[in-house]
């Protein structure tokens, strides 16, 4: 009776979020409806202790500092400046829009950690400029989407923030375990329009057409004056955590400070924008949290009724290689990815499959790290693809949706890519871990 009453958990739920009710109000239903039955009025003190551990999680209070920290560079104004001088740089190259594009990306993505964000404030930008320019409007949407959805794995991702109490991983592991995955897929995208470009010049041309960008000195300025700043503040988050100087939520609070300084220092503060980045980090924090606890909940009751052992003894009796096993967990997370936020996917999947093959020897940061890079081409796959639909709130009528299907296929393949080469050589996902960190079995910092 315990048993199929754990294994009917995920089917009620499933019908619940299917049906449109709310994925934290699913979760907390599901818990509370499967629980009583089984466990009756005890079922409340079980519910409370899940409060009190959630509310425990230090690492978690550092997600409202990272969301400040997005609100405040998206309402800021320091995307255009940015822009400016990373164009300066990239003008004269083949496609050097859309490199400037995910070059910007990459930025936002490292000194804010909020995902999506960037896809808004840089969409709005660059799409006209490169529309001017005759840019291929598939490139356009498919960097655009691409660049956007890199927030996921370029620490300091507040996805990876969540995911570190989940999978019971240290988020320092996490944050240094993905670096070397996210430049490295940043990096795909830069050949790829690289090659793109150079082969078929009218997909998009370079804009250095004989305008004139001031003097020498003019623009080594304006680089200077857009770029030092806010390597300053991608440091005061990052670089202080990988060099062990500040705990996340520590390093999370220097960079809310930063980007109030930093806005300043741009003359674009005011007390308006300060209010707007407090109220929407508030809004989000507690959407979040509460999917969170609703979800902490959910897997407590599932663990309690026997759910994850019925799982592990499933994959025991199927007698599955660590291969297919940890295939069968990528491929739930993909498809999930096509109807669920990442959050949810996170709470559903993650304890699960940690927990199973952690007893087959599977390294937790290396699981987790890729469990990230298939959440971020889930986020860009069609039919459903949030980028995708993010992308078409901003986008002038004549980038058609087809246009933005045709656009991110290549970024897809490129995500597939980088997998192939985590798998090949988990060592760019461990090796900067393992010497930054003295691990302990299970992937957490000692």
């Amino acid at each position: 009776m315990t048993i199929s009453l754990g294994l009917m958990m995920f089917p009620a739920l499933m019908i619940l979020i299917f049906i449109g009710f709310p994925i934290a109000f699913s979760l907390f239903g599901v818990a509370v409806l499967f629980g009583y039955i089984r466990f009756g009025d005890v079922l409340v003190h079980q519910l409370i202790a899940k409060v009190d551990d959630v509310a425990s999680y230090y690492v978690l209070s550092a997600v409202p500092l990272f969301i400040f920290m997005g609100c405040m560079l998206e309402k800021s104004g320091v995307s255009e400046k940015l822009f400016e001088a990373v164009h300066l740089v990239t003008r004269k190259l083949p496609g050097g829009l859309a490199i400037a594009t995910v070059v910007l990306c990459v930025f936002f993505a490292a000194a804010s950690g909020v995902v999506g964000a960037a896809e808004s404030v840089v969409g709005l930008m660059v799409i006209s400029v490169m529309l001017r320019y005759g840019y291929d409007k598939g490139l356009i949407s498919g960097t655009i989407c691409a660049g956007g959805s890199l927030g996921t794995i370029i620490p300091p991702s507040v996805v990876v923030v969540i995911l570190s109490p989940i999978a019971g991983v240290g988020v320092g592991n996490l944050f240094v375990g993905i670096m070397f995955p996210g430049l490295i897929l940043a990096g795909l995208y830069i050949v790829y329009i690289l090659l793109r470009c150079s082969i078929w010049p009218e997909d998009g041309p370079s804009v250095d057409n004989g305008e004139s960008y001031g003097s020498i000195a003019s623009q080594t300025w304006v680089v200077f004056s857009s770029l030092v700043p806010l390597f300053g503040l991608i440091f005061s988050v990052l670089g202080t955590i990988m060099l062990g100087w500040a705990t996340p939520t520590e390093a999370g609070a220097m960079g809310a400070i930063g980007t109030i300084i930093l806005t300043i220092l741009y003359r674009t503060f005011s007390w308006v924008l300060l209010k707007d980045a407090f109220l929407k980090a508030l809004h989000v924090t507690a959407m979040i949290m509460t999917i969170l606890l609703g979800g902490t909940m959910f897997a407590s009751i599932f663990v309690a009724l026997g759910g994850l052992g019925v799982v592990r003894d499933f994959f025991q009796t199927a007698n599955l290689s660590v291969w297919p096993t940890i295939l069968i967990f990528m491929l739930i997370t993909f498809i999930a990815g096509f109807v669920l936020e990442f959050i949810s996917i996170m709470i559903i999947v993650v304890p699960v499959a940690v927990a199973v093959l952690r007893g087959m020897g599977v390294d937790d940061v290396w699981f987790c790290i890729m469990f990230l890079i298939v959440i971020q081409t889930s986020y860009l796959t069609p039919p459903m693809a949030p980028a995708i639909f993010f992308l078409r709130g901003i986008s002038p009528p004549e980038i058609r949706l087809a246009d933005m299907y045709r656009g991110v296929v290549p970024f897809i393949v490129l995500h597939f890519v980088c997998l192939g080469l985590l798998i090949i050589f988990p060592e760019l996902a461990l090796w900067l871990p393992e010497i930054m960190f003295e691990r302990l079995p299970g992937g957490t910092p000692n």
